[in-house]
């Protein structure tokens, strides 16, 4: 008895509680015993369809952000289509003349109390804002047709029809009146006596064509398209020209020829004044090339004014930021609108006197006589 009683006390037990064992059921037992092994993760997700699908099209939508920030709208096939190195060789030797002027002028007074990267973003805005723009590559092609070539050699050749015209208004409206001249004496097949200038009653400004465009290159470019003359042939000089001031607005080139070509083959001198807005906008291929010829090849201001802008220009970039204000405080503006300036009496009362004592204001005169 007393060895039974040794061997119990060598035995060791382990108390489960009967709540554990119950919940346990034997299929859970055999399953945490005998589980299998878990399947990679990567192996099943590169097994997956819509893994690939996803990965391919999220590969092809950054390919095509990539083309789209490297796309210009502006240019559809090509980042430099019409290639110009010689302009743009030209326009950086130009900057490059006008920083060396800068870095020496008495003008490079830069805000130098500035904090040193606040005044080297400042210095590239500045640069930004003033760089010479280089047309995105294009260039201008202006290629007449060969119907227009040929017309031109007997058009330069012609001496029996000459086309006078009288501009008026402000620069802008002279300028594009010019331009519309050149077009009708094409039209007309005659040769252009260099425009005059309308002569402001008020300021008196008898300035000449010469005085603000460059003759010699108006002629120049424009030999070619149409003959430009300084003034009518001695075979002409007393010959009274056919003024014409009933001219409708935006004419057609047929019109023109319908309504002016007869008496100006009789009479050799056409004399064509108010030009403002009376040729049409919608002109045929050639001579929409012609105008744009004049507009931005032809007209060029004279050297004198070419230097006074540069030189203010170069003032202006280097003493900016700048503000340009126009009070259009001009006496004649308020003369020929009719309203008061409202400064004060004695100004109000300057006006009325003017527009009173004065109603030529609306008619005004030209720098020019008649034998």
């Amino acid at each position: 008895m007393a060895v039974s009683k040794n061997k119990r006390k060598q035995q060791c037990f382990i108390s489960v509680p009967s709540q554990i064992v119950n919940s346990l059921s034997s299929n859970s037992l055999q399953s945490l015993l005998l589980s299998p092994k878990k399947k990679s993760s990567k192996a099943k997700l590169l097994k997956n369809p819509m893994f690939w699908f996803f990965f391919l099209f999220v590969f092809g939508f950054l390919d095509m952000l990539r083309l789209w920030f490297r796309f210009d709208p502006l240019v559809p096939f090509s980042q430099n289509p019409c290639s110009i190195p010689q302009q743009e060789s030209s326009i950086s030797g130009q900057e490059s003349s006008i920083s060396k002027w800068y870095a020496s002028s008495e003008l490079n007074v830069g805000p130098k109390s500035e904090k040193n990267g606040e005044f080297l973003e400042r210095d590239e805005e500045e640069s930004e804002f003033w760089k010479q723009p280089d047309g995105l590559g294009y260039r201008p092609c202006l290629e007449f047709s060969k119907e227009y070539r040929r017309e031109s050699m007997k058009i330069v050749k012609d001496r029996t029809k000459y086309l006078i015209v009288v501009v008026s208004g402000g620069m802008n409206q002279q300028r594009n009146q010019i331009v519309d001249a050149v077009v009708i004496a094409r039209i007309l097949g005659a040769a252009l006596v260099v425009p005059i200038l309308h002569v402001n009653v008020i300021w008196g400004d008898e300035s000449e064509f010469s005085d603000i465009f460059d003759l010699d290159h108006f002629k120049e470019v424009l030999a070619n398209d149409v003959r430009v003359v300084s003034s009518l042939p001695s075979t002409h000089l007393m010959t009274r020209p056919v003024e014409e001031k009933q001219t409708p607005f935006h004419v057609t080139p047929q019109w023109i020829r319908a309504h002016y070509l007869r008496r100006h083959r009789r009479d050799g001198i056409l004399l064509l004044r108010g030009l403002d807005s009376r040729l049409s906008k919608d002109l045929p291929s050639d001579l929409q090339k012609l105008r744009c010829k004049v507009a931005f090849h032809a007209l060029r201001f004279a050297p004198s004014i070419l230097e006074l802008g540069n030189k203010l220009t170069e003032r202006i970039r280097r003493k900016g930021p700048y503000l340009a204000l126009h009070l259009r405080m001009e006496k004649d503006v308020w003369v020929r609108t009719g309203c008061l300036p409202g400064l004060s009496r004695e100004y109000d009362e300057i006006i009325h006197n003017e527009r009173k004592q004065r109603p030529e204001l609306l008619t005004s005169r030209s720098n020019m006589t008649y034998p």
